[in-house]
């Protein structure tokens, strides 16, 4: 089956509105909570919650269904809006200050007891909103982490904070900003970062020898919207102690927002790829517009398909190049991330969908020169439905940006069927990383997309700049070995305008293939294309997809 391709452009997207999609959405920013299972609110010391240690007993196969009876309670009441931190000097501190905080490695939870360790986030600067952080023993004993200076350095110009804070937090607690799971993902002698869960539903996965890139959230809601999107917050985690030779951890956590509640199992394993396997169950108080499940947010600044001119040595910038899909038929589509004039929205039809994620899919350093970002190693991520789905959309929304700090590239899926209040709903997944390509994939896939304009050298009435010329490469081992004399075929298609000049070449020193040809926009219509390799009327490649914008050339 075909997906159906919708597009939306947004020329008036409200500035109160864009501006909180993009700080919302990078991955430093912070939401928490506003309550929290044993400390309760209290203004003593200028503190937040009041430092009750939990003495409770919940069997593991019980908590996920105490999590849920909570999530369901809680979206039965009135949303109460989290609580800022009180103390200035964690309110107001700047970036290099918050920086110089460092947890101590020797005061990791379950050191030297386990193959994980936990490390903590202070509270303050961009997270003001402290979250509750239980462990699950063996015993089953839930036991609260409080909040102890005692857990970090205060070094360079955080010093003075030190006394300040211990002074401060006598009597009350503090809360954490998230934490940080370490385990020895690429030797056996140093136990790596391999999982952050820090700020809103926010979480960040590697798997060996890659760096942090893109992230995954555990809700969006009313991504794109005019009327702006909604942040929902993990406002309480339950992590469980596994045994000293385990290789996999399980997670819990109680999500709210203004419009849900929603219980979180979080399993996850790292081996040669890190994987997490997600079940949620959620409840809504009032209805929402738009619902994206297994939400990944990402970066895309400039890449091989830009169109514009970026005063920038680095050839590329971004942490995810493309969005690929895989239908219930098994059909791959592939489409290239850009960084738009305009807010673009573009959905995908599915039924059932085997999969969907975003992908780093050029792993050559050549062609970022970035020996800081590494942007040659940022992870590329999956989603695996485990249930069905049933019908609905995989979403793109790409935002203009100007620097590759902010993250402008969000992805998820949209039930076809809206939430309305009152409603509950239930989701299993599996989030897996990867590299370039995926080991499932059985089908060439896009090497690159190269863009530029139709004029021919030193033509004398060149067409206008809307005019493109297109090159699509595609690689892989059903195709490399190909010989020259079969005649491939290059199924295309466009929306509107008009097509010429198309061609289908072998690459030199069996690279792959090429399709190239030109595109004629009628107007100001985007021109949504789709492109695959046929052999004999089979189809032996992915779907490139794409959307050219008569007036994105500047």
């Amino acid at each position: 089956m075909k997906p159906e391709t919708q597009i939306k452009l947004f020329s008036a997207f409200k500035k109160k509105t864009y501006l909180g999609v993009l700080l919302a959405i990078c991955a430093g920013n912070a939401y928490a909570t506003e309550e929290q299972t044993q400390p309760q609110a209290t203004k003593a010391e200028e503190a937040v919650v009041e430092q009750k240690p939990a003495m409770i007993t919940i069997p593991q196969e019980k908590l996920f269904e105490v999590i849920t009876a909570r999530a369901k309670k809680l979206a039965s009441e009135p949303y109460v809006a989290p609580k800022d931190l009180e103390l200035e000097a964690l309110t107001s501190i700047g970036y290099q200050d918050y920086r110089a905080i460092r947890f101590r490695t020797e005061q990791a939870i379950w050191k030297d007891e386990s193959l994980y360790e936990i490390q903590l986030f202070h509270p303050g600067f961009l997270y003001k909103s402290p979250v509750a952080i239980n462990t699950l023993e063996k015993n089953a004993e839930v036991k609260s982490l409080p909040f102890k200076t005692d857990y970090y350095r205060y070094d360079a110009t955080a010093a003075p904070l030190e006394q300040e804070i211990s002074k401060a937090t006598e009597n009350a607690q503090l809360g954490h900003a998230g934490f940080r799971l370490h385990f020895p993902l690429n030797n056996n002698e140093y136990k790596d970062e391999v999982a952050v869960f820090q700020g809103a539903s926010y979480f960040r996965l590697v798997g060996p020898h890659q760096v942090y890139g893109i992230s995954a959230r555990g809700l969006a809601i009313d991504t794109a919207l005019s009327s702006g999107e909604e942040f929902p917050v993990f406002k309480e985690f339950w992590l469980v102690k596994p045994a000293p030779e385990d290789t996999t951890i399980v997670l819990y956590a109680l999500l709210d927002s203004p419009s849900v509640a929603g219980a979180y199992r979080f399993e996850l394993t790292p081996s040669t790829n890190t994987e997490v396997k997600t079940e949620m169950q959620i409840f809504a108080r009032k209805d929402i517009k738009k619902l994206g499940i297994a939400p990944l947010t990402s970066m895309f600044y400039h890449g091989e398909n830009s169109t514009k001119f970026f005063d920038d040595y680095r050839p590329e910038v971004h942490d995810s190049d493309g969005l690929l899909m895989q239908s219930a038929q098994g059909q791959w589509v592939w489409r290239a991330l850009n960084n738009p004039k305009k807010l673009s929205v573009t959905s995908f039809s599915y039924d059932s969908p085997k999969g969907f994620g975003l992908a780093q899919r050029d792993r050559d350093f050549n062609n970022y020169l970035d020996t800081e970002a590494h942007y040659h190693n940022r992870p590329s991520m999956w989603i695996e439905p485990i249930n069905d789905w049933g019908k609905g959309r995989v979403e793109l929304v790409e935002i203009p940006t100007d620097t590759e700090t902010n993250d402008n590239i969000v992805s998820y899926w949209v039930p076809e069927q809206a939430m309305k209040a009152g409603d509950n709903l239930s989701f299993s997944y599996k989030l897996s990383t990867f590299n370039a390509t995926l080991a499932t994939q059985d089908k060439a896939s896009v090497l690159r997309t190269r863009i530029g304009s139709a004029a021919l050298p030193g033509e004398k009435n060149p067409p206008p700049k809307s005019h493109r010329q297109f090159t699509v490469d595609f690689s892989g081992e059903n195709i490399n070995q190909l010989s020259a004399n079969f005649a491939l075929m290059a199924d295309l298609n466009i929306s509107a305008g008009q097509i010429s000049d198309k061609t289908v070449q072998q690459l030199p020193n069996n690279q792959g293939w090429r399709v190239a040809f030109k595109v004629a926009p009628e107007g100001d219509k985007p021109v949504d294309m789709r492109l695959s390799l046929k052999l004999r009327d089979k189809e032996i490649s992915e779907v490139w997809s794409y959307v050219w914008y008569p007036n994105d050339v500047q």
